[in-house]
């Protein structure tokens, strides 16, 4: 019996030294809002809430079709491949052309989210990692 509460107490201790499952989460978080066919054949538009955890990054990627990023709270860098980067804050937007490599990251101490409207290629995945 006393070996069993030494067991225990040890689980207890090393479970308390752990950080916690929310440490462990992903620091970037999508909810797919929206999605519908839309008048241009072949073609759909998407909406996806991102928030991005404090420093984290969305690593380069690109879409089938055309963004528009609106930044619902916080501050994000945006870098886009062949362009200056820019930093937005809420409220502000930015047009990334389809096709076009592009990296987005938290530059703030706290969450950060935008809302990503797109306009797609049905089919296709929304989002394809840069090579």
């Amino acid at each position: 019996m006393k070996t069993l509460r030494n067991i225990v107490c040890a689980l207890a201790l090393i479970a308390t030294a752990l950080p916690s499952t929310a440490a462990w989460a992903d620091p970037l978080q999508r909810t797919d809002l929206l999605k519908n066919d839309i008048e241009v054949p072949g073609y759909q538009i998407v909406q996806v809430r991102v928030d991005f955890a404090p420093g984290s990054l969305a690593p380069r990627h690109s879409h089938p079709g055309e963004e528009v990023a609106y930044v619902l709270e916080g501050t994000l860098q945006y870098e886009l491949e062949g362009h200056k980067s820019v930093t937005l804050s809420a409220g502000q937007t930015l047009f990334i052309p389809a096709g076009v490599v592009h990296a987005a990251k938290n530059m703030g101490t706290g969450s950060a989210s935008e809302l990503a409207t797109y306009v797609v290629r049905k089919g296709e995945p929304l989002v394809a990692p840069a090579k």
